[in-house]
């Protein structure tokens, strides 16, 4: 019996992954297992790729390099450690990373799933949704 590939933009069974149309595997992380990492003080980086009036608005005090700007900064973004890219739901990052993955070859780069938004529904809710 063949098995089947996930369908595009649905999580893979029993990982973290999701294929996107350009047939690149995103790894995701949720708000839960990112606020463990920060928990443990793990080595990771996050970069908030919204714009600097929603991290006004709004931050978990994460790197700021706004969308527009994330290919004059990529020096900025590690390659030897988990990053993880995060904006107000989770679509701004996946088109960041899609970039990152396929223009400058990163392969250290995860999702946040829900972005700030879910951050703040199950991890702090004094965190402002907008």
């Amino acid at each position: 019996m063949l098995r089947s590939e996930p369908p595009l933009n649905k999580p893979g069974p029993r990982n973290n992954t999701f294929q996107n149309s350009n047939s690149i595997l995103m790894k995701e992380m949720t708000v839960k297992e990112l606020k463990q990492k920060i928990d443990n003080n793990e080595d990771i980086e996050i970069i908030d790729v919204r714009e600097p009036y929603e991290a006004d608005l709004a931050t978990l005090g994460a790197k700021l390099i706004p969308m527009g700007d994330v290919e004059d900064r990529v020096d900025e973004i590690p390659k030897n450690k988990p990053v993880v890219v995060h904006c107000r739901s989770g679509k701004r990052s996946a088109s960041v990373i899609e970039l990152l993955a396929a223009m400058h070859g990163f392969d250290n780069l995860y999702n946040l799933k829900g972005g700030i938004l879910d951050w703040s529904k199950e991890i702090d809710s004094s965190i402002p949704t907008y």
